[in-house]
């Protein structure tokens, strides 16, 4: 099943149906499906939010679009809740927005009374690396970080060069906390990562990269967006026990990195750096050595 018709197939009838009139070029650029109570659903394409429907969502349309994405188990994905969002079936991850249940603390303990949806349309694109991979291999892989605005294609580009060092006989792990790289559900991927890549899913990145290292003897440790000082301790943690690294961040060419990603790159943990550029002109990468490699 492709990206598009996965997060579709978690909307109730109606709007399934006006998932399904979009045009393939809109189906194949879509990015998010977006749902709002009381507003008509609509498409993001190109950083841009289209209606695809007249009528209004309600809240039996967000709570259906809740049963779909947790087979009908709310109460089992509450650890999900809890950061915001639901992962289903396909690698779609669906945002979650609404009243927030605080725990002790202040610290948030799930969603109530669900206003607003995000389904993010996951992608697999073979062949999207072959332009940066001459330099990105060039004398063998060293880690890289991948950096682009949220949108880009940050974590289908990382799931593909997955897949190639994985073919290429590189034992990789995959520390998969939200089930995007690997679109895993019941354990079975629903993206191809080569023969050589271990995933694990469902746990938080820091901790999964520390019992990938102790558990998998991986050469490259992979995760999908680095997060705060926990992920870039983790990975300094794997680039001390001797694994390479592959990680993906938000950010902007000539813009600071996350204070995260500087620390890394100060210490001399990335070699490479890939940026992403995009803009309504399209999509381009390119890749650099890092400023301490």
């Amino acid at each position: 099943m492709d990206g598009y018709r996965a997060a579709a197939s978690l909307l109730p009838a109606a709007l399934r149906m006006a998932a399904e009139g979009l045009g393939e070029d809109g189906r194949d650029a879509c990015e998010e499906l977006r749902l709002r109570l009381g507003r008509p659903m609509s498409a993001l394409l190109a950083g841009r939010e289209y209606p695809l429907a007249t009528a209004a969502v309600t809240e039996g349309d967000l709570r259906a679009v809740a049963e779909a994405a947790t087979g009908a188990s709310l109460h089992a994905a509450s650890e999900q809740l809890r950061n915001g969002y639901l992962t289903a079936p396909g690698g779609v991850r669906v945002g979650v927005c609404g009243t927030a249940v605080l725990g002790p603390g202040g610290v948030m303990e799930g969603v109530r009374h669900i206003s607003s949806m995000s389904l993010r349309v996951p992608r697999e694109r073979p062949g999207c690396a072959d332009g940066i991979w001459p330099a990105l291999t060039a004398g063998g892989f060293r880690s890289a970080l991948i950096a682009g605005p949220p949108g880009a294609g940050k974590t289908t580009l990382l799931r593909e060069i997955v897949r190639r060092l994985s073919e290429d006989g590189v034992r990789v792990a995959v520390a998969d906390e939200r089930g995007e790289i690997a679109g895993a559900w019941d354990g079975a991927p629903a993206f191809e990562l080569g023969p050589c890549a271990d995933v694990l899913t469902g746990t938080p990145k820091a901790s999964a990269a520390a019992m990938l290292v102790r558990a998998m003897n991986p050469q490259v440790v992979a995760m999908d967006e680095i997060g705060g000082r926990e992920d870039a301790a983790a990975l300094l943690a794997a680039a001390g026990c001797g694994a390479m690294l592959l990680a993906s961040a938000h950010g902007r060419r000539g813009e600071p990195l996350p204070r995260a990603c500087r620390d890394l790159l100060d210490q001399g943990v990335f070699r490479r750096i890939v940026w992403i550029r995009a803009d309504a002109g399209g999509r381009s990468c390119a890749v650099e050595r890092a400023p301490c490699a």
